[in-house]
């Protein structure tokens, strides 16, 4: 050993542990194709790729975001998945492996983003839909009308409708907001995404007319124009809200809970907080922004019926009043008491709800599947009289027009899709958000990758998505013999469950492949 790796050990003489933790993915660059543009290592804010004078080399951290793929002018570039390098055990997965090295050498808490990607099967895929056949005849959507169109607020009372179908008058003692889908863009916070992902969302939400939330970071002051599309958030850490922000909203909902993290509060790595997240937020800047595990006002049902009144009060009981929980053991009950302490509407957000950062340990192992829960929600909502009180709105790894029906059918008025927007903004769901070098400029705050993302392209993409979703709804629904897609909610006689545990089809009220109606 050479005198220079001697010192080097000495100096750090942990490395040979650290070297344990093995890259998961490698680019390939084909050496004859490549013409030396240097656009690959300009692309790739990780700093996996550099330039020497052998060409591009490759230094490590590679995510696979496919930054480098996409731009490459030539195509010279792939991503590889690099085999594991650990011996095989059934129980010590090179996953578990990796998370006691990387903890016995920070000694922290493990931070990741997006929703879990641990291998839970997914119960939207066990879920078979219905079709008219004879005596229950289809409707063709292309010569008959097919109605999407649905509302967000408390139900009850008459209402009057205009010509073209719009609310005009309410007995009712809320406001109601109608959407032209059964479709949201959910909460994404500016900081947690860049200033251009939220201009692209709210834009699309308009162009659609939809709702989209605004996270619990606020609403910037440029975004005041949207507010007729935006649902604003209360969260514990209360950052952003003011009286300007509730006066510019269509409805807001207080965060109890988030699918990703339930029972931990919202965190914002002071990494992302720029001088715009500071003024937003009204924190300092570059610091953690931290909420609180609970809303440290809210000890009981009673409680949150006395924010749920301030908030009506302060918005003038302009706009509905919800309130967002997490999907937990007892989220039944929890719901019931929602609803009896006054709220409009009710936001559930499944475990594998997407997020821009969480403890890793609670993003894997706590909460409960969406379908379940939305299930389980209106079930205990029905029996006890309440169901038609309020707005249920669901989400949490909706990442189909199928799932976006199916969750209707199990209870859901709404579907609410955060992490399929941002794919369609160009996310790769590396799982890197808390990072904030996103290579796409969706949740970055640093100028230079921030204007890699065009809101105008943006907003584009997702409107095309949504109006995608929303026609295939009327091509299921038509299939179904239903006009209205009023009708197929909680309509779980047209859900069947073709999978393994007969029991969770039991827990949600659906009936097993080859049972037949009534």
């Amino acid at each position: 050993m050479s005198e220079g790796d001697q010192t080097a050990k000495r100096k750090d003489p942990e490395s040979i542990y650290r070297n344990v933790i093995h890259e998961k993915f490698k680019p390939s660059i084909d050496r004859n194709l490549c013409i030396k543009c240097k656009r690959c290592v300009k692309e790739c804010s990780f700093g996996a790729l550099e330039w020497d004078d052998d060409g591009i080399r490759y230094k490590g951290n590679c995510v696979a975001c496919q930054r480098c793929v996409a731009t490459c002018p030539v195509k010279a570039i792939d991503i590889v998945h690099l085999p594991t390098q650990y011996p095989p055990h059934a129980s010590y997965t090179e996953r578990v492996r990796q998370a006691i090295t990387a903890q016995a050498t920070s000694g922290g808490v493990l931070l990741s983003s997006c929703g879990t990607d641990m291998p839970y099967g997914m119960i939207f895929d066990d879920l078979i839909l219905d079709s008219a056949q004879v005596t229950n005849p289809s409707i063709d959507p292309l010569r008959e009308e097919v109605e999407t169109r649905t509302y967000v607020g408390r139900r009850t009372g008459k209402i009057t409708l205009s010509s073209d179908g719009y609310i005009t008058g309410s007995e009712a003692t809320s406001p109601i907001v109608a959407m032209d889908m059964p479709l949201m863009i959910g909460h994404i916070s500016l900081g947690a995404v860049s200033y251009n992902t939220q201009l692209a969302l709210l834009q699309a939400a308009k162009n659609l007319h939809i709702l989209a939330g605004s996270g619990e970071g606020g609403l910037h002051s440029d975004f005041f124009p949207f507010a007729e599309n935006v649902i604003g958030e209360v969260a514990s850490g209360r950052f952003g809200v003011t009286a300007d922000y509730l006066q510019r909203t269509a409805a807001v909902e207080i965060k109890i809970g988030q699918g990703a993290k339930p029972g931990v509060g919202g965190h914002l790595p002071g990494e992302k907080v720029t001088e715009l997240i500071s003024s937003s937020r009204r924190i300092p800047l570059g610091t953690d922004a931290l909420s609180p595990y609970p809303h440290h006002d809210i000890y009981s049902i009673e409680d949150l019926q006395q924010l749920i009144a301030a908030l009506k009060e302060s918005t003038e009981h302009r706009v509905p009043v919800g309130v967002k929980i997490a999907a937990v053991h007892n989220v039944g009950a929890i719901a019931s008491g929602v609803v009896r302490a006054g709220a409009d509407f009710i936001t559930l957000d499944g475990f594998r709800g997407g997020t821009g950062s969480s403890p890793r340990v609670i993003r894997d192992h706590a909460g409960l599947p969406i379908e379940v829960a939305t299930a389980v929600v209106d079930k205990r909502l029905t029996a006890e009289g309440l169901r038609n009180r309020i707005t249920l709105i669901a989400g949490g790894s909706i990442r189909s027009s199928a799932d976006m029906i199916k969750v209707i059918a199990l209870g859901a008025d709404v579907a609410s899709v955060c992490t399929s927007a941002l794919i369609a903004m160009g996310c790769q769901v590396c799982q890197s958000c808390h990072r904030g070098v996103c290579a796409w400029g969706i949740t970055t705050q640093r100028p230079d990758l921030v204007s890699r993302l065009d809101p105008a392209i943006g907003a584009a993409r997702v409107t095309r998505l949504y109006t995608a979703w929303n026609e295939e709804l009327k091509e299921v629904l038509g299939a179904m013999g239903i006009d209205a897609v009023e009708s197929l909610v909680g309509n779980r006689d047209r859900l069947r469950y073709f999978g393994p545990n007969p029991k969770i089809a039991e827990v949600m009220g659906v009936k097993h492949v080859g049972e037949g109606w009534g």
